[in-house]
């Protein structure tokens, strides 16, 4: 059993003591505790106080800070600092600095400006790991380890410099086996005369005119995405062989289906997730939907398929040089709960008091610089008094009947080429998620490369990238009984990102959805396209259609203009044991409603209908078995038979 196992649920702040007088440090920690804290966050961002000299290495700031810890019965997460290079290695090093798509230079200052792909950055990362991991092997009040800093985050996930461009070479080499030829026929190079005689003729997909070719960007993503993965792997490996049962951990940012690294592989090599989540940030008129902030927890808990940690979440308001809204009272502890009911089992606020100087200023802690505790600390307080409450339930493990399924090469595809102007992966799924968050059904956001057979609904968004073992997969699910929903330009290309020759699409699952599409259209609104249900009820869609030809499968809504009504927009098969609902354009919200309720009826699963705005989870341990009702709204409301005040969180035992 490891550390973070013997420990309860950790509830904390991030504190940067180094940030501030020495002295205050005790006080600070007396009111920590007194928020009722059992865990701080340090360490991430101070790489100069560990090692001020090159090779000069000093940890007896942090000895203080972890022997005074101790004395208050505090644990620790304490953080690699490689998210921000020191200014002496930089000095030294200054090619170790990314760059820009045009070829300028990250300059150093701010944050993630460094290289993955600097063997210099890693020997620098590898030395100060190994140092202050050796120096704290045996400390037992550092309960987890934090590598690096949001990895990706911030345009950081991508460096067009030299040293990337030869990276890029050898894993291109790497993956064509040396075989130019072979990489000439797989990407089609024979189009606009791009046929190449040797791999260092190919270049970085950088600015152009029109575009480059589609499986070179591809495989440029992937590039990308290895090359964040393998510095992650780097630190953890060295972490482990240093600390055999370390808790390795890392905090990923939100935004994360978006970026040119898939998550999904950097977890693999940790032992725990864990989350900044922000629901609101600087510029933000106002928080995301409650339904979005939803998914992005449901997400994380999907990248290891447990529980995990928030490692930031906010209480003020937040912003580096634009500031942004206010929580209103009540609100950010409210936030706290969802995170809580949704699988998080270790919460720490970010910070715990605001900055007065650097880039932070703006993003208010639980309390400000004049260091009065005011609403926000008592907010705090008020939530780790009753969360405790319930920490066998909250700390035991989600299981959800749903699966949404992504796929990194899709999202990365669509990057590459968006087809629709209005279309958004990520915005696709959210909307399928929110249907069945607002009918109170707990889903799970994993990779396509998972097992899901053990759902009884799997929902397949957008996913234009496919291969014949996923495809095997979801048939045999379907067979054994489970609910596909399929969603428009699934199964187009293949893992090279290129269309397939001679057969029809959805590419070699024709059977499973008993359909084929003819032709397709990308269009720039929504709701501009009409539809007609079976039974006569008039619809609406937009932003892409399938002009889809039934095989075996019912039609459910037809398209209902002067050129293509005789075919069918959205269909229901029969496969097997089991059926597949396809969704071939983006139909309105009252239309996708009643698609994916009917799913969720013919799953057999006891579906809600909550009031906008308000969550429905059921969490239960071995012994114990409660209903969460969350309010996001800023109103009073009715809900299960309930009153709910605004933002109110109300916990009810069975």
């Amino acid at each position: 059993m490891n550390n973070a196992e013997k420990t309860n649920m950790l509830l904390g702040v991030d504190y940067y003591p180094e940030q501030w007088p020495d002295e205050m440090m005790d006080a600070d920690f007396d009111r920590i505790l007194e928020l009722g804290c059992n865990v701080i966050r340090i360490g991430e961002f101070a790489w100069h106080r560990m090692e001020p000299e090159e090779g000069k290495f000093d940890f007896s700031y942090f000895d203080n800070v972890i022997n005074k810890a101790k004395e208050k019965g505090l644990n620790v997460i304490f953080g690699t600092p490689t998210a921000t290079p020191p200014a002496w290695l930089i000095k030294k090093n200054p090619d170790i600095l990314s760059q820009f798509e045009d070829g300028s230079v990250r300059n150093y200052g701010g944050r993630h400006v460094y290289c993955f792909n600097s063997s210099v950055y890693k020997e620098a990362c590898k030395r100060i790991i190994t140092e202050l991991a050796g120096h704290y092997r045996d400390e037992k009040a550092i309960i987890a380890w934090q590598i690096d800093n949001e990895l990706g985050h911030e345009g950081s996930d991508t460096c067009w410099c030299p040293r990337c461009r030869s990276a890029f070479d050898e894993y291109l080499k790497g993956i064509f086996g040396g075989d130019i030829d072979l990489l000439n026929s797989e990407y089609g190079t024979a189009f606009w005369s791009q046929e190449y005689n040797d791999f260092s003729e190919i270049p970085l997909p950088g600015p152009t005119i029109t575009t480059h070719n589609p499986a070179l960007r591809l495989d440029w993503e992937r590039f990308c995405s290895q090359s964040i993965v393998e510095f992650a792997k780097m630190q953890s490996d060295l972490i482990h062989k240093i600390i055999p049962d370390a808790v390795v951990i890392h905090d990923f940012p939100g935004g994360g289906l978006g970026k040119h690294v898939d998550y999904s592989g950097v977890s693999k090599y940790i032992d725990k997730v864990a989350y900044n989540n922000y629901p609101v940030w600087g510029g933000q008129k106002e928080p995301l939907a409650a339904s979005e902030i939803a998914f992005g927890l449901d997400y994380m808990r999907g990248l290891k398929d447990g529980n995990f940690w928030i490692t930031e979440a906010i209480m003020g308001a937040q912003g580096h040089d634009i500031t942004g809204f206010l929580p209103r009272p009540g609100q950010a502890k409210m936030w706290s709960w969802q995170g809580a009911a949704r699988g998080c089992d270790g919460l720490m606020y970010f910070r715990y008091r605001g900055a007065t100087k650097g880039a932070e200023q703006f993003c208010y802690g639980v309390i400000d610089a004049d260091n009065v505790p005011r609403r926000r600390f008592f907010e705090v307080q008020s939530f780790f008094d009753e969360v405790k409450q319930y920490e066998d339930v909250l700390t035991a493990p989600i299981k959800s009947d749903i699966a949404v399924l992504y796929d990194y090469d899709s999202l990365a595809s669509f990057r590459i080429q968006q087809q629709s102007l209005l279309f958004d992966c990520e915005t696709e799924m959210k909307r399928l998620h929110s249907v069945f968050f607002g009918a109170g059904q707990m889903v799970d956001v994993i990779p396509a490369s998972r097992d899901f057979s053990r759902y009884k609904i799997v929902v397949v968004p957008n996913m234009i990238v496919t291969d014949s073992e996923l495809l095997d997969r979801l048939k045999e699910f379907a067979a054994s009984g489970g609910i596909l929903i399929v969603t428009y330009r699934t199964s187009i290309k293949d893992r090279r990102n290129n269309l397939v020759f001679g057969k029809t699409i959805p590419v070699d699952c024709n059977d499973l959805l008993g359909l084929f599409v003819e032709e397709t259209e990308s269009v720039q609104e929504y709701d501009c396209i009409p539809l007609i249900s079976a039974n006569g009820d008039e619809a609406s869609a937009g932003i892409f259609r399938d002009m889809i030809v039934p095989l075996e499968a019912e039609v459910l809504y037809r398209y209902k203009d002067k050129f293509y009504s005789h075919y069918a927009a959205i269909t229901h098969n029969c496969y097997k044991k089991g059926s597949v609902y396809y969704i071939g354009t983006t139909p309105d919200s009252d239309t996708l409603k009643k698609v994916i309720y009917a799913a969720i009826d013919e799953a057999g699963l006891e579906r809600l209908e909550l009031p906008y705005g308000v969550e429905f989870v059921t969490r239960e341990s071995k012994t114990r078995r409660v209903k969460i009702l969350i309010n996001h709204n800023d109103y009073k409301t009715e809900a299960l038979g309930y009153i709910l005040e605004a933002f109110e969180t109300k916990i009810i035992d069975e």
